[in-house]
This record gives structure tokens, C-alpha cells and sequence, in this order.
């Protein structure tokens, strides 16, 4: 699929609770993957890719907990709960 060129005609709807609850569950896993089996050590390294790009793993640390931080603050902002009023009439 190409790129977009522009914002035109795109649209979408705000997350649900359950897929932002579903984005913190893969950033859970993704930071859990980072930092077991020793993939994360104190000395900076990174990670060759395709034509020659580099991934640092500890800016991808910061990077998940910034994103999780910022999902997680709009699930904060979510009502915890809503009312309803049946007319018994």
C-alpha cells in the first residue's frame, strides 16, 4: 500500500477502553521481551538492521515506557463508570 500524501479523507473514531487496554497488554509484553534473558544490559549497544540502521535497546526502553505512560493516561481519562436512568413510569 503507498504512503499518504496527506490527512485528507482519513477518519477514525477514539480508542475504546478495551483496545487501549489491549495496547498497554503489548507494551507490557514488548518491554517484558526488552529486558528478560539479558537483552537489556547496562552498556549501550545496538542492534544492526536493514540498510545499515541501528536500534539502540535502551531508547526503545524509553520509548515503550513513554508510550505506555501516555496510553495509560488516556485510560485515566476515561470515565470509570457511567449512569443510566430507567423512567419507571
Amino acid at each position: 500500500m503507498a504512503d499518504l500524501t496527506s490527512l485528507d479523507g482519513v477518519a477514525g473514531a477514539e480508542l475504546s477502553v478495551e483496545q487501549i487496554q489491549g495496547i498497554l497488554t503489548q507494551i507490557d509484553l514488548d518491554l517484558l521481551n526488552l529486558v528478560r534473558d539479558g537483552k537489556l544490559s547496562a552498556l549501550k549497544y545496538g542492534v544492526g538492521g536493514p540498510a545499515g540502521q541501528t536500534t539502540d535497546r535502551a531508547a526503545n526502553l524509553q520509548a515503550l515506557l513513554a508510550a505506555r505512560d501516555a496510553y495509560q493516561q488516556l485510560l485515566n481519562s476515561r470515565p470509570g463508570w457511567s449512569m443510566s436512568q430507567a423512567d419507571m413510569r
